[in-house]
């Protein structure tokens, strides 16, 4: 489990992360997603937002939807944005696209519109891959795509490690409390290297 968590970090740590503007001690962050973000397999307070709040001293808004495909996400994005306020988008969404085979196309067109819905009302954002489901539990490459495309941070291998780790996970698709506070921790190293922290 500790070697799990330090590869986890070194992983956020290893490669070149884009600059975020820091963050001030009363920024908003809104996390934003599906059951991923929600908490699913968790008990409240265990989501990876609730956690990643505690981590980075900073106000953390879960707006997860469980069972919500990216097309979906897209639509609420605007509403989200405008109520929260944040100063931080952390997007994880494409999970329910995969178990519902609609496309890692549309997937991809969806995630890179959300990017952009935030970043043209002047909020920054963070990206985190999600794994397609299988055996080897993998990101598609358009997660790191985007990221490289539009210049944002992600976190692309904390999840598919997680969901690889029976330890780690409360069912095939959603990690458990262990594996969400590892999530957390890994999209804080993230934010650290991005200088947003």
């Amino acid at each position: 489990m500790a070697l799990l968590a330090a590869l986890v970090l070194l992983a956020a740590c290893g490669a070149e992360t884009p600059a975020l503007p820091r963050l001030a001690p009363d920024a908003v962050v809104l996390a934003f997603g599906d059951s991923l973000t929600f908490g699913t397999g968790a008990s409240e307070g265990q989501s990876y937002p609730a956690v990643l709040e505690g981590l980075i001293g900073r106000k953390v808004h879960g707006a997860g939807v469980p069972g919500e495909v990216s097309a979906a996400g897209l639509a609420r994005l605007p509403s989200a944005l405008d109520y929260y306020q944040p100063q931080l988008l952390i997007l994880c969404s494409g999970g329910n696209d995969f178990l519902r085979k609609l496309g890692k196309q549309q997937a991809a067109a969806n995630i890179r519109a959300m990017v952009r819905v935030a970043r043209d009302r002047g909020v920054a954002v963070m990206l985190i891959a999600v794994p397609e489901p299988g055996l080897f539990a993998s990101p598609p490459d358009f997660y790191q795509d985007i990221a490289k495309e539009l210049g944002i941070p992600y976190e692309g291998d904390a999840l598919a490690k997680i969901l690889r780790d029976n330890e780690l996970k409360s069912d095939l698709i959603h990690p458990n409390a262990k594996g969400y506070a590892l999530l957390a921790q890994a999209v804080a190293g993230v934010l650290k290297q991005s200088g947003a922290i």
